[in-house]
């Protein structure tokens, strides 16, 4: 098979030996992007991405066959044929095992992944807001990622992104858990992946400061006062002092 000399040049293969943490379910997987695009023989899976100043705007894959936006509002000031992304897939797809024998068989290491979790703004209790659970040194792009609270998991209130590709062909995603922080609660990121030993656990709770209790600021008020007046005192006795000094003879 013949390919065009500006697919072979553009065309960036990753393959990796995938070996899930299970008896007997060690896979050979083999992975090609080019450009927005990729295909991994695990799965069957396959995605194209437009990014806009590090703004995910839409993904489309091969499952839904249609062009997915970040936020539907993106969809107001452009437009994509999502056939355009599934003619890329399609390509990288039908050469993939050309490509393969052209490298050697070449594997790639697994990866660990590395999870940070943050609000997406400052926590009030009883307000409701965003944990984001940012993946990043994903490779190979395919992962599982799990909100719990309490221990507990969470299906509700959960979004996520598709895979961003990196300039070192590693992939980032996010994950979104909508929640209402409350005293006491505790919130985790779990992730699963081929470059663990075992799930990664990413711990988080709400820091808030707590207002004082009625008491203590009725104390803090009395003592601000007592101080105040204090202050007043010493000055008037300062002033009379000086105006007796000043007016006396010398």
């Amino acid at each position: 098979m013949v390919l065009h000399g500006g697919l072979v040049l553009g065309l960036h293969i990753l393959m990796t030996l995938l070996s899930p943490q299970k008896a007997g379910a060690i896979k050979a997987d083999h992975m090609g992007s080019y450009g927005p695009a990729f295909y991994q023989s695990y799965d069957g899976s396959g995605q194209f991405t437009y990014d806009f100043d590090g703004e995910q705007l839409f993904s489309v894959d091969l499952k839904k066959r249609e062009a997915v936006w970040r936020l539907p509002e993106f969809s107001n000031f452009a437009d994509f044929d999502p056939q355009n992304g599934l003619r890329g897939i399609a390509l990288i797809r039908a050469h993939l095992d050309v490509l393969v024998e052209r490298s050697n068989h070449t594997r790639a290491t697994n990866v660990p992944p590395r999870v940070t979790v943050l609000p997406k703004s400052p926590v009030a209790l009883g307000q409701p807001n965003v944990l984001i659970c940012i993946v990043d040194n994903i490779f190979p792009p395919v992962i599982n990622i799990t909100w719990l609270h309490n221990g507990q998991t969470v299906t509700e209130g959960v979004t996520q992104t598709s895979f961003y590709a990196q300039p070192d062909h590693s992939f980032r995603k996010f994950h979104y858990l909508t929640f209402v922080p409350s005293a006491g609660d505790f919130y985790d990121c779990k992730v699963e992946h081929w470059g663990l030993d075992e799930p990664l656990f990413t711990h988080w709770e709400p820091q808030v400061t707590m207002p004082l209790p009625d008491t203590t600021e009725t104390l803090v008020y009395a003592l601000g006062l007592a101080l105040g007046l204090v202050g007043f005192l010493v000055g008037v006795t300062l002033i009379i002092t000086g105006r007796r000094r000043s007016s006396s003879p010398r």
